[in-house]
């Protein structure tokens, strides 16, 4: 005797949603594959001076092409070009523009791109000191001669009259690294010291008569922010962002400047940027210029052996000089003017 048994169908809309949720679940697989083929990580090098603000931009990109990452070591200008120069990287940075012999050594050729700006302030800690200490060329080319070595001394005091400045020991605070900062200040010291000049005179690396190291922009900051009696230069968003006060100096046109983003603007203001995108911006003028101020470039290969580094480098350089200009003011940095943006954007057409 035959048993039948009802068998229960499985309706055919379960079927076909299967089916589907299987294949979305493929497609979904698929392009994960294709992300993680397409993911890529820039290395680059160099400058601590506009470190916040790359970091920044790397991270805000980043979170726009989650496929790009860029692992980005601030070390110092010198070690920057270095990198550079070697091909260990994919990009580098510098305060200082590269000359014509450093260029001469990138093997692949090499494309300077001015990517935002600054000030340099000259930071302290003397407690008891005024809030607007004032110091004058004279002053502090002499502190950092070691010939001025006491915050009462008569050179400071000119220049706070009714100030009531405390006989504490001076205590220079320079940078341990071949550094951009320290390229800028020196040209700066040589620009406006015949002694300073036929002295340590200016580079990345120079022997100062005086003081102790930091190792970047924010080794400097520490050491001022723990020693009494402390004074060093350091990048104008380090000093903002740790809340070191900030000497107002005395500029070419004899008047004393704050250091802020208006009077940075000012500075640059007052020169224009030649062709090869490459100005050293000694001893500004204006009485409303603030003395110590520089460009700041990112270093690009004119050929790269990768065309997805290279694609991705420029794409990451042309976000920085527009969405990423946004971002300056609040660290610390004065935004490219819209010409600079402009000439910045065309000399990556040098690139492929």
């Amino acid at each position: 005797m035959r048993v039948w048994r009802k068998v229960r169908l499985v309706p055919t809309w379960i079927i076909l949603t299967g089916l589907m949720l299987g294949m979305l679940l493929a497609c979904f697989r698929q392009r994960g594959a294709a992300a993680e083929d397409n993911a890529i990580t820039l290395q680059g090098a160099g400058a601590t001076f506009p470190a916040p603000l790359y970091e920044r931009w790397f991270a805000e990109y980043n979170k726009l092409h989650p496929n790009v990452q860029v692992n980005y070591q601030a070390l110092g200008s010198g070690a920057g070009i270095k990198d550079f120069q070697q091909n260990l990287v994919d990009f580098g940075a510098s305060d200082a523009a590269m000359t014509d012999a450093e260029m001469a050594a990138v093997r692949q050729g090499a494309v300077l791109i001015p990517a935002t700006a600054g000030s340099e302030a000259l930071a302290y800690n003397v407690p008891d000191a005024p809030a607007d200490l004032k110091l004058s060329r004279e002053a502090y080319v002499g502190i950092f001669l070691g010939k001025i070595t006491q915050w009462n001394d008569p050179a400071i005091a000119k220049a706070n009259p009714g100030a009531k400045l405390p006989d504490t020991k001076i205590t220079v605070v320079t940078r341990s690294d071949g550094s951009g900062t320290t390229f800028i200040f020196t040209s700066h010291l040589s620009a406006i010291s015949d002694a300073w000049k036929s002295g340590p005179g200016a580079g990345k690396s120079v022997n100062f008569p005086v003081g102790v190291a930091g190792k970047g922009n924010a080794g400097v900051t520490a050491l001022i922010k723990q020693t009494p009696g402390a004074i060093g230069y350091v990048e104008y968003g380090y000093a903002k962002q740790t809340s070191l006060p900030m000497a107002t100096l005395e500029n070419k046109a004899g008047k004393f400047v704050k250091a802020d983003l208006q009077t940075a603007k000012n500075s640059l203001a007052s020169v224009k940027l030649p062709e090869n995108l490459r100005a050293w911006i000694t001893d500004p003028a204006g009485d409303d210029s603030y003395p110590i101020v520089s460009y700041t470039w990112l270093l690009c290969y004119k050929k790269y052996d990768k065309a997805n580094v290279m694609e991705a480098v420029k794409a990451l350089i042309k976000f920085g000089l527009t969405q990423g200009q946004t971002y300056s003011e609040e660290l610390g940095y004065v935004p490219l003017p819209a010409n600079v943006v402009a000439a910045s954007t065309k000399a990556l057409d040098q690139i492929s």
